[in-house]
């Protein structure tokens, strides 16, 4: 998938820790993860930026989101020490789950191409794919972008935001 569909299933597999949330009160929480959610969906395709990684390779597994998880926990760790009304622990785990969600919307979105992925490496090579579309696919980039966005969008109606 190109980034529309990867940010839209991104934001469909949010949706219900969104409404969760907001539903909870914390609306920055609720903010933030969305910003993350969308900033960080092409990560694992940092690996088209390097010779030292093929494509759908490592950045493209369940120890790279258990890694990624590790890191944005890290990162919401340091970023609860210095932020009033959040401890590090809350951050952490959020960050941490944030990140893992964020590389596991990813893979879900490349496993409908033909190409596959291969979540299992370096335990398994065995590539699973569904074959469903392309990874070049526009109408299919611009209908998981719409999925995440009416996703987004119904949680904030249910909510009351809108």
């Amino acid at each position: 998938m190109y980034r529309p569909g990867h940010v839209g299933v991104g934001l469909l597999c949010y949706a219900p820790v969104s409404y969760f949330l907001l539903s909870a009160g914390r609306v920055a929480l609720a903010v933030a993860g969305f910003v993350v959610v969308v900033w960080f969906a092409m990560v694992p395709d940092l690996d088209m930026r390097t010779r030292l990684l093929t494509h759908r390779g490592a950045t493209h597994t369940l120890a790279f989101a258990v890694l990624f998880g590790l890191a944005c926990g890290a990162g919401g760790w340091v970023l609860g020490t210095r932020l009033v009304g959040f401890g590090p622990r809350l951050l952490a785990g959020f960050g941490g789950f944030l990140g893992a969600l964020v590389v596991l919307a990813h893979l879900f979105a490349d496993w409908l191409t033909p190409m596959g992925i291969a979540p299992f490496w370096p335990v398994s090579s065995r590539r699973y794919s569904l074959g469903l579309v392309t990874a070049a696919n526009g109408g299919a980039n611009a209908l998981l972008l719409l999925l995440g966005a009416g996703a987004t969008a119904v949680v904030l109606r249910l909510v009351g935001l809108i």
